[in-house]
C-alpha cells in the first residue's frame, strides 16, 4: 500500500486538510493559549493585542517568498515538498526555543520567536500553495478550498482549544513540545511519504545566471506584473482596498474574546472549550459559505455574511454595558469581580453566532477575489490580496488592544462593528474579470491616485506628530492608520520601481532607497526608548526633538518621492504581463 496521498483524489484532500492544519496550530496556540495565559499573568490588553498582531505580520508579506520557493529548489527532496519539509522542522525548532523564555517577563523575545516562526509558517503555506496549483485538478480545486480552511480551523481548535485543555493537567511550558509534535506528525506520516510530480522549469536557453541573479529577476517580474494586475481594471483595483480593510467585525476572532473570556471569570477548560466548538462550527460553514454561494451567488452571500459579523459583536457590547462591564482588569490584574452568570451565557452565545457568520464569509471572500484576479498571473495577484488581508488582521488585533485599555471593550467592540461593514461599499466594484482582459485606459490614474492618497498620509503624519499628545486614546487608531500607509507607500514605491526601471531609471532609483526608509517608521514606537540613549550627551529635550527630527525627515522623504512620481504617464502599467 502506498503512503503517498497525492497519488488519490481522496488522498488530496486529506493532504491539504492535515497540511493547513498545520498552519493553524501555532495560530491558535499563540492567539489563544498564550494570550490566554498571558492575560491571566496581569499582562494588558494592549501588550497581548501588540504580540498577536506581530506574529500575523510574516503572513502580510509571504508574497516575497515566492519567487524564492519557485526558483531554489532542495535537491532530492522535491520542489515544493523540500520547502515543507525544511519549514516545519523550523516551525518545530522554533517552539521549543520558546520553552526556555519565561513569561510574562521575556515577552518581547518571546515576540520575537514567534515572529520567526511564523515567517517559517508564511514560507510553508506559499510551498503548499504552490503543490496545490500543481497537483489538483481543475474539478477539485473548489472543494478542495474549502477543506483547506477547514483544516486551517481545525489546525487553531487544536493549538488553542485543547493546548488549554492539556494545560489543566501538565505544565503550560510543556504543552510547547505537544505543538511541536502534532507538526512533526504531520511531517512524518503526510509530507515525507510524499511524492511530488515532477514540475519542469521554463529555462531560457543560453541563460547562465546564478540563482541568485534570477531570483531578482523573479523579483522584478513578480512586481510589474502583480502591479499591473491591480491597476489593470476596477474591479482587482477595488480588491486592493476590500483586501486591505477588516472583512467584517473581527473583534470576536482575535484577541479581545481571550482577553473578556478570563477577565469573566471562565477556567481555562471553558474557553478551550469555547474555543473548540467555534472552531468546528466556523469550519462547517466555511464549507456551507462556498455551497451557498455557488447557488444564490457569491456577492450577496459575502454581503450578508460580513453584515451578520457584527450582529453577535453589537449584541455583547450591549450586555456588557448593561452589567457596567466597560474597562478591563488593571494591569497585572487579570480577574476583578466574579461575572453573573447571564453575562457569561451571552458571551458564549455571541462567540458561536460570531463564528457561523464569519465560517461563512471566509468561504466565500476567497472565491471572490479569485473573481478578480488576472488568471494569466494568478498565483501572484491571488497571493497577494491574502497576504494584505493578514496585514489587516495584524493592524486590527493592535488598534484593538490599544483601545481596549483606552476606551473599554463595549466602545471598542462599537467601533469593531462598524468598520467591519465599510468593506461592503467595494463589493459591487469587484465584478469578474475576463481571461484575456489588457489593463484598461484607467490604470495610470489608479497609479497616479494611490500616489497621491499614500503620499498625502506621509504629510499627514507629520502634522499628527505635533499633536499626538493631545489626542489621547484616539492617537492609538491614528497609530494604525499610520502604519498602514507607511506599509502600503513602501511597497508601491518597490512596485514603482519595477515599473519604472526603463522609463524612469532615476525615479526608479529613489524609489528604491526610499522603500526601506518608509518601513523604518515603524520604529517610532520606540521613539522613547532610542531617545533615552542619547540622553547622556544631548540632554533630554534635545535628545527627544532629534529623534523625532530623524523620522520627520524618513516621512518627508516618503511625501516627496511618492508625489513626484504622479508626474509620471504611468503608460506601463496598460502593457500586457506578456510584453514584460
Amino acid at each position: 500500500m502506498s503512503f503517498n496521498l497525492l497519488e488519490t483524489r481522496l488522498g488530496r484532500l486529506i493532504a491539504f486538510f492535515l497540511l493547513y492544519m498545520t498552519e493553524g496550530i501555532p495560530l491558535g496556540f499563540a492567539a489563544t493559549a498564550i494570550a490566554t495565559q498571558l492575560r491571566r499573568d496581569g499582562i494588558g490588553p494592549a501588550e497581548i493585542g501588540a504580540f498577536v498582531g506581530s506574529f500575523y505580520l510574516p503572513w502580510g508579506f509571504k508574497w516575497a517568498f515566492g519567487p524564492i520557493i519557485d526558483v531554489l529548489e532542495i535537491p532530492g527532496l522535491g520542489r515544493r515538498r523540500g520547502w515543507i519539509l525544511v519549514t516545519q522542522g523550523l516551525m518545530a525548532s522554533t517552539l521549543a526555543i520558546g520553552t526556555l523564555i519565561p513569561l510574562p517577563s521575556g515577552l518581547w523575545l518571546f515576540t520575537i520567536v514567534l515572529l520567526v516562526h511564523n515567517t517559517f509558517g508564511a514560507m510553508q503555506d506559499v510551498a503548499i500553495d504552490a503543490l496545490a496549483v500543481n497537483v489538483l485538478s481543475e474539478s477539485e480545486r473548489g472543494l478542495a478550498n474549502g477543506v483547506m480552511f477547514a483544516g486551517a480551523n481545525i489546525g487553531i481548535m487544536l493549538g488553542g482549544a485543547a493546548i488549554l485543555a492539556l494545560s489543566t493537567v501538565m505544565p503550560f511550558q510543556a504543552t510547547y513540545f505537544v505543538v511541536a509534535g502534532m507538526i512533526l506528525a504531520v511531517t512524518v506520516f503526510v509530507v515525507f511519504p510524499m511524492r511530488e510530480p515532477k514540475t519542469e522549469r521554463v529555462v531560457v536557453e543560453g541563460d547562465t545566471r546564478t540563482p541568485l541573479v534570477r531570483i531578482a529577476g523573479d523579483m522584478h517580474a513578480f512586481a510589474l506584473t502583480a502591479f499591473r494586475s491591480f491597476l489593470g481594471s476596477r474591479g482587482a483595483f477595488a480588491g486592493v482596498f476590500f483586501a486591505i480593510l477588516p472583512a467584517g467585525a473581527m473583534s470576536l476572532g482575535l484577541t479581545l474574546q481571550s482577553n473578556l473570556a478570563v477577565e469573566l471569570g471562565m477556567s481555562d477548560a471553558s474557553i478551550g472549550a469555547l474555543s473548540m466548538w467555534s472552531s468546528i462550527i466556523n469550519a462547517i460553514f466555511c464549507i456551507a459559505g462556498g455551497w451557498v454561494s455557488d447557488r444564490f451567488g457569491r456577492r450577496a452571500t459575502l454581503v450578508v455574511s460580513i453584515a451578520l459579523m457584527s450582529l453577535p459583536v453589537l449584541y455583547l457590547a450591549g450586555e456588557l454595558l448593561r452589567a457596567g462591564w466597560i474597562m478591563p482588569a488593571p494591569e497585572g490584574v487579570s480577574v476583578v469581580a466574579a461575572a453573573p452568570a447571564w453575562l457569561v451565557t451571552a458571551f458564549i452565545v455571541a462567540c458561536l453566532a460570531y463564528s457561523i457568520a464569519n465560517g461563512v464569509m471566509y468561504g466565500v471572500r476567497s472565491a471572490i477575489m479569485m473573481d478578480v484576479t488576472n488568471p494569466r498571473v494568478a498565483g501572484t495577484q491571488f497571493t497577494a490580496y491574502m497576504a494584505l488581508m493578514n496585514v489587516a488582521i495584524a493592524y486590527s488585533a493592535t488598534w484593538q488592544g490599544a483601545s481596549i485599555e483606552a476606551w473599554g471593550y463595549p466602545r471598542t467592540m462599537l467601533i469593531d462593528a462598524v468598520a467591519g461593514v465599510l468593506c461592503l461599499a467595494l463589493v459591487p466594484l469587484m465584478l469578474k474579470r475576463g481571461a484575456n482582459d489588457a489593463p484598461d485606459a484607467a490604470a495610470p490614474k489608479r497609479a497616479r491616485f494611490l500616489a497621491i492618497l499614500l503620499g498625502s498620509l506621509c504629510v499627514g503624519w507629520i502634522a499628527y506628530s505635533f499633536a499626538r499628545e493631545s489626542l489621547g486614546a484616539a492617537s492609538a487608531i491614528f497609530e494604525t492608520l499610520f502604519t498602514l500607509g507607511f506599509i502600503s507607500g513602501a511597497v508601491f514605491l518597490l512596485a514603482s520601481a519595477a515599473t519604472l526601471w526603463r522609463s524612469a531609471p532615476t525615479q526608479a532609483v529613489v524609489a528604491l532607497v526610499v522603500a526601506p526608509l518608509l518601513m523604518l517608521l515603524y520604529a517610532r514606537h520606540w521613539s522613547a526608548t532610542f531617545a533615552g540613549w542619547l540622553e547622556g550627551p544631548l540632554g533630554a529635550t534635545a535628545a527627544t526633538w532629534s529623534v523625532h527630527a530623524i523620522f520627520l525627515a524618513l516621512a518627508a522623504a516618503g511625501a516627496v518621492t511618492l508625489f513626484s512620481l504622479v508626474s509620471n504617464s504611468w503608460n506601463e502599467v496598460r502593457e500586457r504581463e506578456d510584453a514584460a
